[in-house]
C-alpha cells in the first residue's frame, strides 16, 4: 500500500464510490421499469434485493481491492496465483468497464443536446406534441453524437489525468454535491404538483396483482447492476481504500445513497408524469420524449429542463470517471505505463469504440446496416453483451471467490478490519451467508432471465 494512491477521507471514498454506481440506471432506467412494473411492490423488493444481493457483492469486490492494492487483474492474480483461471474474472471487469464506457459516452452527449435545446428556447419553442420526435432526430444525426461524445470523453480524461486525489476525489466532491443540490430543487419542484398524491400512492401502494414473476427478476437484476459492481470500479476504487476504514459502513453508505437518489428520483418524474395525464408505464423513451414533453408545460418550463438534463450528465459523468479509472489503473499495474500514458491511451481506445455507437442511428453500417443483418446496431449489441452476459458472469465469479475460494482468516480479517469489534462476528456471519448462497443463486436466475430461459 505504501506507493499506492489512496482517498484522502472515507468522505472522498464513498462520494467517489457513490458517484460510480449513481448513473443513468438511477434517473433513467430505475424510474421507467418501476413505471413498466405497476410500482409499490416491485420498489418493495427492489429495496430487499439491494440489501440481499447488491450490498454483499459490493462489499466482496470493495474487499478484493483494499487487500491487494491492485487493479481486477493484479487483485485476483494475487490471491490466486500466477496463471490461475481465476485472474480471466477480473481480466472480464476491465472489458466490461471500458464496453459500457464506449457507449454510455453516447447516452451522456443526448443529456448535453437537451441542455443546449433548452438553453437556446428550441425545447421550449417546440409545440408539446411534437416535442417525442426531438429524440428520434438526435439519435439519427451521426455528426451531433460524435461531436457530444468527443466532448464528454475528453471532459472525463481531464478529470482522470489529475489523479486519485487531484481529479476523481476532487471531482466527486464538487459533482456529488451538485447532483445532490439538483435532485432536491428538482424534488420540491414536483412536490408543488397536483399528480404528487397519485404518484406517492403508485410508487409505495402495495399491488401484489400489478407485479409479475419477470417483475421480481427485474428488480433483482437492477438492484444488482445500479451498484456498479462486476465491472471493476468498485473493485479499483478498493484498492485507495485505507485499512482503518470499514468496509461494511462505508459499502452500506455507497448503498444508502445510490438508493435513495433512485427513489428520489422517481419522486421526481413521476409527479410530472400524472400531472399532465401520461402514462407510467411509458418504457425507455420516459426521460427523453414524455419528460421534456411535460417539462415544457411548468412556468419555468426552461429553467427546469436544463435542471434534468444536468442531473442526468452530471449522474453519466461520475460514472464514466469510474470507469476510465478501471482502465487507467490497469494500465499502470499491469503494463507499468504512467498515469498520463495510460489516460491518453485507453481514452482514445474508447473514443474510437465510440464512434460506432455514436453512428448507431444512421444508415451505415453500424446503424440500419448491422441492424437489418444480426437485429441489433452496435450501440444494441454493446449494450446487449454488457449487460446480459458480462455483468452477471463478472458477478457470479466475484461472489464464488471471495466467498469460497478465500482462505477464511485472511477474508474475516480483510472484512471487519476497521470495524467496531462488537459488531464483527455477527456482520461477517451474515455477509457470509448472502454472499455464499444467495447471491449465486440469485445471479443465476438474473441471467437466466436476460438471456429468455426463464
Amino acid at each position: 500500500m505504501q506507493n499506492r494512491a489512496q482517498w484522502q477521507s472515507r468522505l472522498g471514498f464513498i462520494l467517489a464510490a457513490t458517484g460510480s454506481a449513481v448513473g443513468l440506471g438511477n434517473v433513467w432506467k430505475f424510474p421507467y421499469i418501476t413505471g413498466m412494473n405497476g410500482g409499490g411492490l416491485f420498489v418493495l423488493i427492489y429495496l430487499l434485493c439491494i440489501a440481499g444481493v447488491g450490498l454483499p457483492i459490493l462489499a466482496a469486490e470493495v474487499l478484493l481491492g483494499r487487500t491487494t492494492a491492485q487493479s481486477p487483474v493484479g487483485a485476483f492474480r494475487n490471491l490466486s496465483g500466477k496463471g490461475s483461471p481465476w485472474v480471466l474474472v477480473g481480466l472480464l471487469g476491465v472489458i466490461t468497464a471500458g464496453t459500457i464506457l464506449s457507449y454510455y459516452g453516447v447516452v451522456a452527449g443526448w443529456c448535453l443536446d437537451y441542455i443546449l435545446l433548452s438553453v437556446d428556447g428550441r425545447l421550449l419553442g417546440t409545440a408539446p406534441e411534437e416535442i417525442p420526435s426531438l429524440f428520434p432526430e438526435l439519435y439519427g444525426d451521426a455528426t451531433r453524437n460524435v461531436v457530444w461524445l468527443t466532448i464528454f470523453v475528453a471532459a472525463t480524461i481531464w478529470v482522470i489525468l489529475g489523479g486519485v486525489r487531484r481529479g476523481v476525489e476532487k471531482a466527486s466532491r464538487i459533482l456529488m454535491p451538485l447532483l445532490f443540490v439538483m435532485l432536491a430543487v428538482l424534488l420540491v419542484n414536483s412536490f408543488t404538483l397536483p399528480g404528487l398524491g397519485e404518484a406517492v400512492d403508485f410508487l409505495f401502494a402495495p399491488r401484489p396483482e400489478n407485479l409479475t414473476p419477470a417483475g421480481v427478476l427485474e428488480a433483482l437484476g437492477h438492484s444488482f447492476f445500479s451498484l456498479s459492481v462486476a465491472m471493476g470500479a468498485m473493485l479499483t476504487y478498493g484498492s485507495y481504500l485505507s485499512k482503518s476504514e470499514s468496509i461494511p459502513a462505508t459499502s452500506l453508505a455507497v448503498g444508502g445513497l445510490d438508493t435513495v437518489i433512485s427513489v428520489v428520483a422517481c419522486l421526481v418524474l413521476f409527479p410530472i408524469i400524472f400531472s399532465f395525464g401520461m402514462e407510467a408505464s411509458s418504457g425507455p423513451g420516459l426521460v427523453f420524449m414524455s419528460i421534456p414533453t411535460a417539462l415544457v408545460q411548468l412556468p419555468l418550463g426552461a429553467l427546469w429542463s436544463v435542471l434534468f438534463f444536468a442531473l442526468l450528465f452530471l449522474a453519466a459523468w461520475s460514472s464514466a470517471i469510474s470507469l476510465l479509472e478501471v482502465l487507467v489503473a490497469y494500465g499502470i499495474d499491469e503494463w507499468k505505463l504512467s498515469r498520463r500514458k495510460s489516460t491518453l491511451l485507453f481514452g482514445s481506445v474508447i473514443y474510437l469504440l465510440g464512434i460506432p455507437s455514436a453512428l448507431s442511428g444512421s444508415e451505415g453500417f453500424f446503424g440500419k446496416g448491422l441492424q437489418e443483418l444480426t437485429g441489433r446496431n452496435w450501440f444494441d449489441w454493446f449494450d446487449y453483451v454488457a449487460s446480459n452476459w458480462f455483468l452477471p458472469l463478472g458477478g457470479l465469479g466475484i461472489s464464488i471467490f471471495v466467498a469460497w475460494k478465500l482462505e477464511d482468516q485472511l477474508r474475516r480479517t480483510a472484512f471487519t478490519e476497521g470495524t467496531p469489534e462488537a459488531w464483527q462476528a455477527r456482520l461477517y456471519a451474515g455477509w457470509l451467508m448472502l454472499l455464499r448462497y444467495l447471491a449465486p443463486v440469485a445471479i443465476v436466475a438474473i441471467f437466466l432471465h436476460v438471456i429468455g430461459v426463464i
